[in-house]
Order: C-alpha cells, then structure tokens, then sequence
C-alpha cells in the first residue's frame, strides 16, 4: 500500500474530513489508482473502524464522525471512478430495506458499482419489498442488492426475497445482500445469489455473475 492511500485511511479513521480530502486530491494528482484508494484507503478505513466499534475502542460517534470524512472524500474521487469505466456492464437496482436508515455502505457500492461501468438505480434507505418489486418490474435490472446494518432489519431481506418470488420477477435478477450483520449462511436461507462482506467483493462478484 502507498503512503498517500495509508495516509487516507488514517484520516478518515480518525475522522478528519479536511485533511482526508485534501490528501485523496494530491494522491490523484500524482496518479494513484483512484479503485485502490477506494479499496485500500477508504473501505479499508471503515472496516478498520468497525472493528474498533465492535470492540469497544470506539464509541457511536466516533464512527459517524469517521463515516463523515468518507463520505466528502467520496465526491473527490466519484468522477475519476465513474471515468474508468469503459463500457455499460449492467443495471442494478439497490436499496437499504425496510426498518434500516443506514445508507454509507449503500452509497460505497453504488459508487464503486457505477465506476464499474454499471446503471445503478438507487431506491434509498427504508425500502419496503413492494418497492423493490415495482423497481424490478419498471427497471428489469440484473442485480438487486440489498443493504442491512442491524439484526433486527435483516429480515426485511427475506421478506422482499419473498415478495419477488410471489410477484413472478426472482428468476429474472441476481440477489446481492451486505451489511455488518449478515454472513454467506444467511443469504442462503434466505434465497439470495450471493452474500458480499464489501462493496469490493460486490462489484467483483456482479463482474463475475455478468461474464
């Protein structure tokens, strides 16, 4: 890893959105791979914070103040994502569900799925399944990915897995699911496609499904 990207990851731990900019703009400048500093820099700053969360070294507002500088580091680095892409690669439609008003990890992936060269429609946070399924119905997208950041909302998933089965549209997408609760054992008993611990593994895996 380069000192500039292990530098962003530092200041985006520690939550300083001025600093965090600034060093992400001089690191483009200069010609770092914009997807490794998203990777190595900015998802790995907040697994990296997470943890910390998990384990008691950090508090609820620590981790929003860390989840703060991300999201203006975002901006900075968008267009030079989006500019990679070469070609259309497909449609996905994504959403937080039902319950949950968690949206950073929904925003990494639909970011990080459009500099992949994806159409992504976003459906926002508190999405019911009927919202999905209209949006499966209106967008006939490839991927539906979900986003869950607490137990108590991780069964909304199973729910619109449900509702898109009844509705007659599961068989035409991909199901995605993520979130810190969730594990590749959930997803199956759920019926989903494919469980992603990042929004790295979810573009990676979504590239491998459209091959």
């Amino acid at each position: 890893m380069s000192e500039a990207i292990e530098s962003i990851k530092n200041w985006v731990i520690r939550g300083k959105r001025k600093e965090a900019v600034e060093e992400t703009r001089r690191a483009l400048a200069a010609g770092v791979d914009p997807a490794a500093i998203m990777k190595d820099g900015l998802i790995a700053a907040m697994s990296a914070v997470g943890q910390k969360y998990s384990s008691g070294e950090f508090f609820l507002p620590q981790m929003m103040i860390a989840a703060r500088a991300m999201t203006e580091v975002l901006p900075v680095i968008t267009p030079h994502l989006v500019g990679k892409a070469a070609q259309k690669r497909g449609k996905a439609v994504i959403g937080t569900v039902a319950g949950d008003f968690h949206d950073i990890g929904k925003n990494i992936v639909k970011m990080m799925m459009e500099g992949a060269g994806y159409e992504v429609v976003d459906l926002g946070v508190d999405v019911p399944a009927d919202r999905f399924v209209d949006a499966v119905r209106k967008e006939s997208p490839d991927f539906v990915l979900m986003s869950a950041l607490i137990t108590l909302t991780m069964e909304s998933m199973r729910k619109t897995v449900e509702a898109l089965n009844a509705a007659g549209v599961r068989s035409a997408v991909r199901i995605g699911v993520g979130g810190a609760p969730l594990t590749s054992k959930f997803a199956q008993e759920i019926g989903a496609d494919f469980y992603s611990p990042d929004a790295y593994e979810c573009v990676e895996t979504c590239n491998r499904l459209t091959h």
